[in-house]
């Protein structure tokens, strides 16, 4: 482990957080324990009596009796999630005169069994009908409050005969009217409901005191485990009489859903309360009296079962369900669809707008509503990354997920744009997809002022959201007019309208501009030229070949054999210092470089500036992780200040390295052991990309009107962002980047012509120099042309392993086949060196050495 100099190689006195976070899970841990400890079920009320069902769940129950010798007719009461027996006390003072109560805590809730493995209504109406079995009761009246409605419908369907009839009671009912209608997104909200719910019980050090709680884990479950899509068919099959009550302001369950029910069921009654969703426990005595009624008249044969329903209430059953009657979201649904869209902006900003402009134009959601969620949503993300770029400031880019999303050079622009226009450039990048997240973390990385950004940002998202939102109502509305006959592909046709609506703001409206439809071009040859796919697509065919070689030559790793004198070969994380000082016998042809550790820590810059000293070298010079690859972290620097700056930020070893002017190519060397000479397979030809001007237009012009530059269009805007609106004189070359890197935007072309017998003998006398290098591939610079041709006057800046490509194969001359075949060939002849020196006593390596060099580069590439 590396030390902090200056500490003494004492180790570090813990700070603040790691005490805290110290104390915490102590502490969580005691809680733990009491929890366990404490774990006895509690004992029975007073009143009540408990019974032990099938597979050892524990029921809490009341069984209330009326006074007089006649055998009453039973009453089942079966409360909500959350709920308990007790929320039935209103009721019970009049309804114990004339039946007989059975009222449980149903399992989950209460004091009965809360450790389940099913939460559902449906298993809700399993331990239902086993209580009525182990209590001798053949038949009873059914009240179901909340979701407690869904037991008593799962209980009907399951055992008909047993229920005589139904009170539903502030129900829950068809999935269509529950929460946002959708089963599938109403499943993810429940989920998301109960790991929030089950991180703070098990993460919280709370002993014991969140446990039976009102919102506890068993509440979020029973909704995530339940699936109320048969009730539709339930409520369609219904037989026996059924009391619908409801109050006219349910804000949990609408009362749309009690209509849809009432017509579900052509033999119910429906009865508006003037109440919400908790009436029961304010007008109990009146929701008592009502029931008492019902069954009142159930018991006498009064009530009407399916069989005695209206014709007209039993066609109006069977017609289909209209989707358009479904009410706007109110009371809590609407906090949580707010919620989830203002929640949505922080994946897709524009998606989010989009879906709430659907919502509008179906009616579902107002237009402020939309609006509102949106706008909170983006300016509540946004400001976060100014806060966090405020708080955090650069260290923050070293770590993941900034350092993915946020290159230096971004930062750079962002601190350009600033020092030049201020806030108001928070106002056009709002209108500029891309370039917000550089912006806003960048403008608390400088400090801009917090009032001057808040308003100008809150301006600019109140223009941009109104106009998204309301553009997508206008259009879905349209669309969505047509869904109605066609009600089965409602999904498919909502998802392609919310494509299409995209495609319109990500490719039709650039398209407007000369430069959006430069980067949209510029987009296409990316995705049909194979030299710029992901690696993901890329490399999977020459994967399976590395795969086959590894089954043909019975040892996956042979090829790390290849080069024994570099560290596995050179596959990951191999020391570019440590390798170059092993063509000590060729010090001549290697560019002048130094290892500036970590551990000399601040002395870095001091031992910098001696090297250059020493070596009579002045600025420009090249710094790079001496770990590093595909270019990564690798930078020209021009004063001692862009020095300092970059070894400040570097968190691990750095190589500083004389910086070679002229051409660089890339030649890639092998040697077979056991015969005399080596081959020199194609040669690279790296371009720095340049551009000519004309006096008339931009850079930015001169980049999106070049041909060969238009594919990495995005990357060159990026890195020459302080000067792409100079006007470059006709004639004048601007050369776009310095680093001789395919992703970086170097230009890679097949060097053929380069291979000459002279630079064949000079690479040939540098390589059998390096004991132990057999393979791979010399990254070097000369100051013309001809000084390769004759092999005489380059430098070498780079050589790299078993894993180093073959990187001519990036000329756009080549075929993705052709690519393919060049790469099988060079991993061939990678295994077939390693199968030779693996005979003359060089193990391949290890997969432990191969994951630990692995570990040790992803840790250190954290640190850059």
């Amino acid at each position: 482990m590396t030390q902090r100099p200056g500490n003494g190689g004492r180790g570090r006195r813990p700070g603040r957080l790691t005490i805290v976070v110290a104390a915490w899970l102590v502490l969580l841990s005691i809680s733990h324990v009491v929890r366990r400890l404490d774990a006895d079920p509690p004992a029975p009320g007073p009143d009540t009596q408990a019974i032990t069902l099938a597979g050892g769940v524990r029921v809490v129950y009341r069984d209330l009796r009326p006074p007089g010798p006649d055998p009453a007719p039973v009453l089942l009461l079966l409360h909500g999630s959350p709920g308990r027996m007790q929320d039935f006390d209103g009721l019970v003072p009049v309804l114990r005169e004339r039946y007989r109560l059975l009222i449980p805590d149903l399992p989950g809730f209460g004091k009965s069994e809360r450790d389940l493995p099913d939460y559902s209504i449906r298993a809700g109406s399993v331990a239902v009908l086993e209580l009525l079995d182990r209590l001798g009761v053949e038949r009873a009246h059914v009240v179901g409050f909340s979701m407690g409605g869904g037991v008593a419908l799962e209980l009907w369907d399951r055992a008909p005969a047993r229920v005589a009839s139904l009170v539903l009671l502030s129900s829950i009912g068809v999935q269509e009217l529950e929460l946002l209608g959708g089963y599938r997104i109403n499943h993810a909200i429940h989920g998301l409901q109960v790991a929030a719910l089950t991180l703070v019980h098990e993460g919280v050090p709370h002993m014991g005191l969140l446990d039976g709680s009102f919102l506890d884990v068993a509440y979020a479950r029973n909704f995530y485990d339940t699936d109320q899509r048969p009730l539709r068919g339930v409520l369609s099959r219904f037989e026996p009489p059924m009391l619908i009550l409801h109050g006219e302001r349910d804000v949990l369950v609408p009362l749309a859903a009690a209509r849809e029910h009432h017509r579900l069921v052509p033999q119910s009654e429906l009865v508006v309360l003037p109440g919400d969703h908790f009436m029961t426990f304010r007008r109990g005595e009146r929701i008592a009296r009502l029931v008492d009624g019902f069954v009142e008249r159930v018991e006498r044969g009064e009530a009407p079962d399916r069989a005695a329903a209206s014709p007209e209430r039993v066609r109006e059953a069977a017609r289909p369900f209209d989707p358009g009657g479904v009410p706007p979201f109110t009371g809590i649904t609407l906090l949580v669809v707010i919620g989830l869209l203002a929640a949505a902006t922080l994946v897709s900003e524009d998606l989010a707008c989009v879906a709430a402009g659907l919502m509008v134009a179906g009616g579902r959601l107002g237009l402020f509503s939309a609006v509102l969620a949106c706008f909170v949503g983006i300016f509540a993300g946004d400001m976060l990354l100014y806060l966090a770029g405020r708080w955090l400031g650069r260290p923050a880019l070293r770590r993941a997920p900034l350092r993915w999303l946020i290159r230096p050079e971004q930062l750079e622009l962002t601190s350009r744009w600033f020092d030049k226009r201020g806030p108001v450039i928070v106002l056009l990048t709002r209108f500029l997809p891309g370039t917000r997240l550089p912006v806003y973390f960048g403008a608390g990385v400088l400090h801009t002022r917090f009032w001057t950004f808040t308003f100008y940002f809150a301006l600019a998202v109140a223009l941009w959201t109104p106009a998204l939102v309301g553009l997508s109502a206008v259009l879905g509305g349209r669309m969505l007019a047509w869904l109605e006959a066609a009600d089965r592909w409602a999904p498919l046709a909502l998802a392609a309208v919310a494509l299409a609506l995209l495609l319109l703001i990500q490719v039709v409206v650039p398209a407007f501009t000369h430069r959006g439809r430069r980067l949209l071009l510029s987009r296409w040859i990316r995705i049909t030229r194979w030299e710029y796919w992901p690696p993901w697509v890329f490399y999977p065919p020459v994967v399976a070949y590395v795969l086959w070689l590894g089954l043909k030559h019975r040892s996956p790793l042979l090829f790390t054999a290849a080069n024994p004198a570099i560290e596995t070969g050179g596959v990951i994380g191999e020391s570019k210092a440590r390798i170059l000082s092993g063509l000590g016998g060729a010090r001549e042809w290697v560019a002048r470089f130094r290892l500036l550790p970590l551990a000399a820590g601040d002395k870095r810059a001091e031992l910098a500036e001696s090297f250059l000293r020493e070596a009579g070298l002045d600025y420009p010079v090249v710094l790079k992780p001496d770990a590093g690859q595909r270019g990564s972290g690798v930078a020209v620097v021009r004063s001692g200040e862009e020095l300092r700056g970059y070894l400040e930020r570097a968190g691990t070893d750095v190589l500083i390295q004389e910086y070679v002017p002229g051409v660089e190519l890339g030649i890639f060397w092998y040697r077979l052991p056991g015969e005399p000479h080596g081959r020199i397979l194609p040669v690279t030809d790296k371009r720095l990309p340049e551009v000519e001007g004309d006096g008339r237009r931009t850079l930015e012009e001169l980049i999106l009107d070049d041909r060969r530059t238009l594919g990495m269009a995005r990357h060159y805007l990026t890195t020459n962002a302080a000067r792409l609106s100079g006007i470059p004189a006709a004639g004048e070359r601007v050369r776009l980047t310095e680093l001789g890197t395919h992703c970086r935007g170097a230009v890679f072309l097949d060097g053929a012509e380069y291979a000459t017998p002279a630079l064949g003998e000079a690479v040939e006398r540098i390589s059998r120099g390096y004991p132990g290098f057999w393979f791979g591939r010399y990254d070097a610079r000369a100051p013309s042309p001809q000084a390769f041709r004759e092999g005489r006057a380059f430098k070498i800046v780079e050589l790299n392993g078993v894993t180093s490509e073959a990187t001519h194969i990036y000329d756009p001359r080549y075929g993705v086949r052709q690519a393919w075949r060049v790469l099988r060939e060079q991993w061939r002849i990678a295994f077939e060196i390693g199968r030779r020196n693996r005979e003359r006593g060089h193990p391949p390596a290890t997969l432990r050495e191969l994951l630990a060099a692995l570990r040790r580069y992803r840790r250190e590439a954290r640190l850059r």
